[in-house]
């Protein structure tokens, strides 16, 4: 059999599946929306000394396995990765998370060559789940933590209103914060407290924790506070204002993502029937299936099929993605 066709074919099937996860894995615009909040944070940010001193704290702090070095010089950007793994509230290394890609990439290579699927077509689909899957988790895990914290995050800056209008200073505020609000609201104030109380100063409390939730709502907070340190102010009345704003923001989001669920669930419906399909019948009659990859004539209309139903997808995808 010619090897040519077969690897051409699982080559297109690669490329079509990283243009879906390329094309749902998040809005651009959510970073685009993170560059300029970055940019107006800049002109806000402390002197140089003090950015030099709580980074040479952050480096201090890590302390990364031999493992977990290995690990990062595979990756183009541990950095980034390591980041993500922190935002999702859990204790994971990028160590870990190297050994899980490995591990599924192993077992589902070795389970589709045993079920008879060519063995470029195994390793490719087995790379592509064991890429896939942990970074689907880690986003999964990544959202689902934000969405708890911008739930519960205009109570928390309405407790801090109700604590600065009653004459608490704004360290001692975060603590009640941190004490009385469950969930990752209260763990990221606690963790600000916390490291108030080692010696960082309030603002770079703020920025580490700033960067490691990467939410908008969290750096207008942070904006918020630098610049009435700078400018002064009512402070009270303006996190009043910011509540009410974050507020009428999420409800905003809430709107735009009924009004494009239905796009969404066709999209999801009419991408993943093919493979659903195509699974099923080579579980009943693999020997079918194989032509595939064996005529030449179906390779080019798989991979036709496969090409169009991407960009579809990856339309689609684009078309309910909202900047708010």
């Amino acid at each position: 059999m010619n090897i040519l066709p077969l690897m051409m074919m699982s080559i297109g099937a690669f490329v079509v599946l990283a243009m879906l996860v390329f094309a749902f894995s998040g809005p651009s615009a959510s970073r685009a929306s993170a560059r300029r909040l970055t940019s107006l944070r800049t002109r806000h940010a402390e002197t140089a000394s003090a950015k030099m001193e709580a980074q040479m704290r952050r480096i201090t702090a890590s302390r990364a396995t031999k493992w977990d070095v290995a690990t990062a010089r595979f990756l183009p950007n541990p950095a980034l990765l390591k980041q993500r793994l922190g935002m999702t509230g859990k204790t994971w290394t990028v160590g870990q998370y190297g050994m899980a890609t490995v591990g599924i990439v192993a077992v589902s290579a070795i389970m589709l060559w045993t079920q008879g699927a060519p063995f470029l077509l195994a390793l490719l689909l087995g790379m592509f789940l064991g890429i896939g899957l942990p970074h689907f988790a880690v986003g999964f895990l990544i959202k689902r933590r934000v969405t708890k914290f911008t739930i519960k995050f205009p109570d928390a800056i309405e407790l801090l209103v109700r604590g600065l209008r009653s004459g608490l200073p704004i360290t001692e505020t975060m603590g009640v914060v941190g004490a009385e609000i469950e969930g990752p609201v209260g763990e990221e104030f606690r963790a600000i407290a916390d490291k108030m109380k080692i010696g960082r100063t309030l603002d770079v409390a703020l920025q580490e924790t700033a960067d490691r939730l990467g939410t908008p709502e969290f750096q207008f907070f942070v904006i918020t506070i630098a610049i009435q340190r700078e400018t002064g102010g009512n402070l009270a009345e303006t996190l009043a204002n910011l509540a009410d704003v974050l507020r009428k923001r999420m409800q905003m989001k809430l709107k735009i993502k009924a009004m494009s669920s239905e796009s969404k669930a066709s999209a999801y419906i009419v991408g993943s029937l093919p493979f659903i399909v195509f699974g099923l019948i080579w579980m009943i009659n693999n020997s079918y299936m194989q032509n595939f990859f064996v005529d030449e004539r179906l390779m080019v209309a798989g991979i036709g099929g496969l090409v169009w139903m991407g960009i579809g997808a990856f339309i689609m995808a684009k078309m309910v993605n909202f900047e708010i």
